[in-house]
């Protein structure tokens, strides 16, 4: 990898690189149990299904998927976004993609979101200039993103993506119909049609465009949310953070600084062991890396690199209502150290069916024009076993937020 030493117009603005990372956009995971993993999304935090593709005619034979259940990939989502969260058969992705990954990833795909298509365009062509692993480029489906996707120096699949279909009122995403015209394997020529013009296309061909997919009819909304009846006592308003644990946090630290222009917010000291805490935009963090050595020492699940999987919900009401929501039902909330989720002071985190921790908060520090963290002598003094009933704290509502309807 060599340094960077070229600056590039990026939307009129000149960086290092020809990108700008703005967000954490969605996360995939190869599950194990893709029947109970999907239900605990869908069901419990309320994750609505946008799309579901078939993996049987990518296996070699009929025979070959027998008995590993659902072959079916699920793309789900909170807002609408065409999906934040992907779910996978692990079993079945091994058969069809028989080429071994990395020890560990469970995560199949951590999806960083750039500004345009030329971007996206532009970043392919950097990364692999400066001795990136680039696994492909194009444009997905379903979802309509454009795309590049890339290891990390642990064999996480890293995307930079633009131009998530949108779903509105009616809850469906495009009919499979338009897949033809629209999904490409292979970086295009720019400028390209609008979505837009694909669209009036489609019209023009006679696809009738409210054939898409949509989420099953959704359970009985009973609870007052915040002056809004939901079928749960909390909203999810945004996916992230996402903890890694690697190899090497040196290395792995400087593969998102060099690479994807992340920053480094701070550093914290948990049992010893040196974890790292990067940001892409004014929140506090982004991305948590911490040290291999340390899943075992704290009891995380032995064989995946998945650290956290980070949740935000509407209000620290919702926060508090969702953690006894899952407590009642007799879901597993464990205690992680504060240490880990550095620069969000209130959280619960609950194992999810594949073992990996979900990390439930309502809000996190934001950083302004100085580029530093709030110092530790200032920050809230957390009890985590007594959580007051309200807040004396503005800043909670910091940020960006999910302005649209609760439901």
């Amino acid at each position: 990898m060599t340094s960077v030493d070229t600056r590039f117009d990026v939307g009129g603005v000149v960086l290092e690189r020809p990108f700008k990372v703005r967000r954490l956009g969605h996360v995939g995971f190869d599950c194990l149990q893709i029947d109970e993993t999907l239900r605990f999304y869908h069901e419990l935090f309320g994750f609505a299904i946008s799309d579901r593709i078939d993996f049987s005619p990518r296996a070699p034979s009929p025979e070959a998927l027998a008995g590993l259940g659902d072959p079916g990939g699920y793309f789900m989502r909170y807002g609408s976004d065409h999906h934040s969260l992907v779910l996978f058969n692990g079993r079945v992705r091994r058969v069809i993609n028989p080429h071994p990954s990395a020890d560990g990833v469970t995560v199949n795909q951590i999806s960083w979101q750039v500004g345009s298509l030329e971007e996206v365009s532009r970043a392919d062509d950097w990364l692999k200039e400066h001795g990136a692993q680039v696994e492909r480029s194009g444009r997905d489906w379903p979802g309509s993103n454009w795309h590049t996707y890339f290891f990390d120096p642990d064999g996480h699949t890293d995307e930079l993506f633009y131009g998530m279909e949108q779903i509105g009122w009616q809850g469906r995403s495009k009919p499979a119909s338009m897949e033809p015209e629209i999904r490409f394997r292979v970086k295009q020529q720019l400028p390209y049609r609008s979505e837009l013009d694909e669209v009036r296309r489609a019209l023009d061909q006679g696809i009738d465009i409210n054939t898409g997919q949509g989420s099953a009819a959704a359970a009985p909304a009973s609870y007052d949310v915040e002056g809004v009846l939901l079928p749960r006592p909390f909203r999810v308003t945004k996916v992230g953070p996402l903890g890694l644990f690697v190899k090497d946090v040196e290395a792995s630290s400087r593969f998102y600084q060099q690479n994807l222009g992340f920053s480094v917010t701070e550093e914290a000291t948990c049992q010893g062991a040196r974890c790292v805490f990067l940001r892409v935009a004014s929140e506090h963090h982004s991305l948590v890396l911490a040290p291999l050595a340390l899943r075992a020492k704290l009891g995380f699940r032995p064989d995946s690199t998945t650290m956290l999987f980070g949740l935000q919900v509407g209000s620290y009401r919702q926060l508090r209502a969702a953690r006894n929501f899952f407590a009642e039902r007799g879901h597993r909330i464990v205690d992680v150290p504060a240490q880990l989720h550095t620069g969000i002071d209130y959280a619960f985190h609950v194992i999810d069916p594949e073992g990996h921790r979900v990390q439930v908060s309502c809000a996190m520090e934001q950083l302004g024009w100085q580029g530093k963290p709030r110092p530790a002598a200032l920050r809230p003094k957390v009890d985590p076993s007594a959580w007051p009933e309200a807040l004396a704290d503005p800043s909670v509502y910091d940020g960006e937020t999910l302005m649209g309807p609760l439901g």
